[in-house]
């Protein structure tokens, strides 16, 4: 099944690859956990960029890499990134210090405890159906004492419809999956995916709640450090569903900071 529900996300992104860039341009330039903006340069949810010399550092779901790229401009670590889409993979810059590996994040093709550092930002976990054993698998990478940051799409946002400046709260929280078919159709599932219709299923966005990312750190026998809510800075540009009119009532975003 895991491998099926790849298949899907990875024609997906490689289809949507160009388009993805054209439309973001502007926020592919740096290091951004999210939509708000907030930059690895300010907030250093990394770590101290010296304390990362000689580390080594792997972004999931990295897209064309310009958070890894960042790194390895601006640290001395050994920096990787993982991505399912080779269309996105085939926009990363050449970097010295940065290598790329084309994998699912179910499937971490890694040694166990290879990494000092493991950071997702918006790439992977939304598009994984079964969390735990996503967050178990990079658990068995991490080195003990290593850190890891997921960003997502934080939980309570799910209840909007896609009108940014839409404030009706109208989609139940506890749905748990958003599938669009070759129809066209597009609706919100409960993540019944058998493998006959993985081949009709074009997209899937996938919600974990609060609560299924608290059990899936804690069954991955990870500690969680903080939970970062990014605010709305004035002057934000709209990104999807991300808007200066939800910001100032909710975040769009939830920065899981865990520690092996």
């Amino acid at each position: 099944m895991d491998r099926e529900l790849g298949a899907v996300q990875r024609r997906h992104w490689d289809a949507d690859a160009a388009r993805y860039h054209d439309d973001h341009a502007d926020y592919l330039d740096t290091f951004h956990w999210c939509p708000e903006r907030l930059t690895e340069a300010e907030a250093r949810l990394l770590g101290d960029p010296a304390e990362l010399a000689g580390r080594t550092v792997i972004e999931v779901g990295c897209g064309s890499a310009p958070c890894a790229a960042w790194l390895a401009r601006h640290t001395a670590a050994h920096v990787v990134g993982l991505d399912i889409s080779h269309g996105m993979l085939r926009r990363a810059p050449h970097v010295p210090g940065l290598r790329l590996l084309q994998a699912d994040a179910a499937s971490l093709p890694l040694a166990d405890h290879c990494a000092d550092v493991v950071f997702s930002s918006f790439g992977g976990y939304p598009f994984l159906a079964d969390l735990g054993a996503a967050l178990v698998e990079l658990a068995r990478v991490l080195r003990p004492g290593g850190r890891a940051v997921i960003a997502v799409n934080h939980p309570t946002a799910w209840i909007f419809p896609d009108d940014p400046d839409d404030l009706t709260a109208s989609i139940p929280y506890f749905q748990d999956a958003y599938l669009e078919w070759d129809d066209g159709d597009g609706e919100d599932g409960d993540g019944a995916t058998g493998p006959g219709l993985l081949r009709h299923l074009r997209y899937a966005e996938f919600h974990h709640t609060m609560g299924d990312w608290v059990r899936a750190v804690a069954g991955a026998g990870l500690r969680l450090v903080d939970l970062v809510e990014p605010e709305w800075r004035d002057g934000t540009p709209t990104w999807g569903q991300w808007s200066q009119t939800r910001g100032r009532v909710f975040p769009g975003t939830a920065i899981f900071v865990l520690s092996a």
